[in-house]
C-alpha cells in the first residue's frame, strides 16, 4: 500500500528536499505542501493523506492546535511532528494533543522514513534522543478551555513583559538567561514565572510550551527579536 504523505513546512526548501526522499521510497507518495497551519489543515481535509510532516514554528496557528483541528477533520490521519525542538516538554506536548510521533530534524536522515512507516502502521515514534519512555502517555490536564476547543483560555490578560517572559521560558531559557535578556533580577523572573502559571492555569512545563505554541507565543529561534 503506497503511503499518501502531506509535507507541512514553511521552508520550501526543506520542502523540496523532503519531496525528493519521499517520492524517491516504492511505498511513499506525497500529495501536497503546505506552507503554515491554515493551509495543512485545509490540504489535510481535501487530500486525506495517511501521514502529515508537521513543522511546529510555522505562521498561523500553533502546532498543538493545529494537530488537534486535523485529527478531528480526518480521523484517519496519523500526524508526525518533524521539528528543530529538542526539548522533551515539546514531545508530551504534541502526543497529548494526537500526535503519533515526534522527529529531530537533526535525526530525519537517519529516523524519518523509518518514523513514517511506523506511524502509518498505527504505531507511535519518539526520537531516539529522548528515550522511549516519551512515548507513553501523558496524564490528563484539568486546564480550563476555551469555546474555540483546544485553545486554552487566559484567565487574564497577559502585559507586555509576561509575554516576554512567557516566550523565553517556552524556548528553554533558564530563569537566570530570562533575567541577563530582560535585564531583570531572577527573583523578578520567578515571580513572573509564577504569576504566569497561575494566570493561566498551568501547572508544569509542558503545558507552558503548549500554551505558547497555541496562542503563537513560541518562534523559531532566529526569529526572536528580544535582547
Amino acid at each position: 500500500m503506497t503511503i499518501r504523505v502531506l509535507i507541512a513546512d514553511d521552508h520550501a526548501v526543506l520542502r523540496a528536499g523532503l519531496r525528493l526522499l519521499l517520492d524517491a521510497q516504492d511505498d511513499m507518495d506525497v500529495v501536497g505542501e503546505a506552507a503554515d497551519g491554515a493551509e495543512a489543515l485545509k490540504l489535510t481535509r481535501e487530500k486525506r493523506p495517511h501521514v502529515v510532516l508537521l513543522d511546529l514554528a510555522m505562521p498561523g496557528q500553533g502546532g498543538p492546535a493545529t494537530i488537534s483541528a486535523m485529527r478531528q477533520a480526518s480521523p484517519d490521519t496519523r500526524v508526525l511532528v518533524l521539528t528543530m525542538h529538542d526539548d522533551p516538554a515539546y514531545v508530551r506536548a504534541v502526543l497529548d494533543a494526537g500526535a503519533a510521533g515526534y522527529v529531530v530534524k537533526t535525526s530525519a536522515d537517519t529516523d524519518l522514513l523509518r518514523a513514517i512507516r511506523r506511524v502509518h502502521g498505527g504505531g507511535v515514534f519518539v526520537d531516539k534522543i529522548f528515550g522511549e519512555e516519551l512515548a507513553a502517555p501523558a496524564p490528563k490536564r484539568t486546564t480550563h478551555r476555551s469555546n474555540r476547543g483546544d485553545a486554552w483560555e487566559a484567565m487574564k490578560p497577559l502585559s507586555g513583559r509576561e509575554q516576554e517572559v512567557l516566550q523565553l521560558l517556552a524556548h528553554g531559557h533558564t530563569n537566570q538567561e530570562v533575567a541577563d535578556r530582560l535585564e531583570l533580577s531572577v527573583k523578578s523572573v520567578e515571580t513572573y514565572r509564577s504569576r504566569l502559571m497561575e494566570k493561566l492555569g498551568l501547572r508544569s512545563r509542558a503545558e507552558m510550551i503548549r500554551y505558547a505554541l497555541d496562542h503563537g507565543f513560541l518562534k523559531p529561534r532566529k526569529a526572536l527579536s528580544l535582547k
